[in-house]
């Protein structure tokens, strides 16, 4: 990251993992290239030791690099939520969320920074003009775009891309969120996450990126969280007509 493409802006990227030891080694080192991030890996009680891994590179990179060990119930949305707030106490402009699966390219991440030139949530987008998807196979596709056409019609959001994991806040739009009443456990937090964010009035925009479908280890996606995201929506909409964004 150079000031030419981002205001020489500091970044916290925040990475929650969960059995991801062989691709953090992996995917830390490219985050870092750029100047001024930073790594708050959050590991979600891995059995594979992505823990000790993590604390390798925290030695190997210090002051760039730092471990939060969870010990609550384990679950996506509940490790940003315990993050998210930590991150915003901390003396940077940016907050990156991202997948330790290597599905989020860190090449994208002076564009996205850049852009909360303009935005205060910026959406690293699959489905804007310039995106594309990589070993995605075409059910998850299919699964994915159907998701986002029912969490657009349910909560009003406009992006292309509300499921997207691959984000970055403007440090005050972080503080404006209360995260305590976000409570999806899985992946249906990026979509409560990102209401909130319409709910405070936050302005939200998009970057095409490449993904890339998953190299190592085992998909999250089980039976109670597909459950989960079908419900959040609801929950959601029924939370704003209480609350009317402002």
């Amino acid at each position: 990251m150079t000031a030419s493409t981002t205001g020489a802006r500091l970044a916290l990227t925040i990475l929650p993992t969960l059995n991801e030891a062989k691709n953090l080694p992996l995917l830390v080192p490219r985050i870092l290239e750029h100047d001024g991030f930073k790594v708050l890996v959050v590991d979600d009680r891995s059995t594979d030791g992505t823990g000790n891994v993590a604390e390798e590179l925290a030695t190997h990179y210090p002051g760039r690099v730092e471990v939060l060990h969870r010990t609550g119930n384990r679950g996506l949305g509940l490790s940003y939520a315990e993050a998210f707030p930590l991150a915003a106490a901390r003396d940077v402009d940016v907050i990156v969320q991202m997948d330790a699966d290597l599905s989020h390219d860190p090449r994208h991440l002076p564009a996205m920074v850049a852009a909360t030139t303009d935005y205060d949530v910026v959406i690293g987008s699959r489905y804007t003009a310039g995106a594309s998807l990589i070993d995605f196979p075409s059910y998850r596709a299919t699964l994915s775009r159907g998701a986002n056409a029912y969490v657009r019609l349910i909560t009003g959001l406009r992006a292309n891309d509300c499921t997207s994991g691959y984000r970055c806040w403007r440090r005050s739009a972080v503080q404006q969120i209360q995260w305590e009443r976000v409570g999806a456990e899985g992946f249906a937090f990026l979509v409560e996450s990102l209401c909130e964010a319409a709910q405070a009035s936050c302005r939200i925009g998009e970057v095409p990126v490449r993904f890339v479908g998953r190299q190592h280890g085992a998909s999250k996606l089980t039976g109670r969280v597909f459950r989960e995201s079908l419900i959040v929506p609801w929950r959601v909409l029924t939370r704003f007509r209480r609350h009317p964004p402002r």
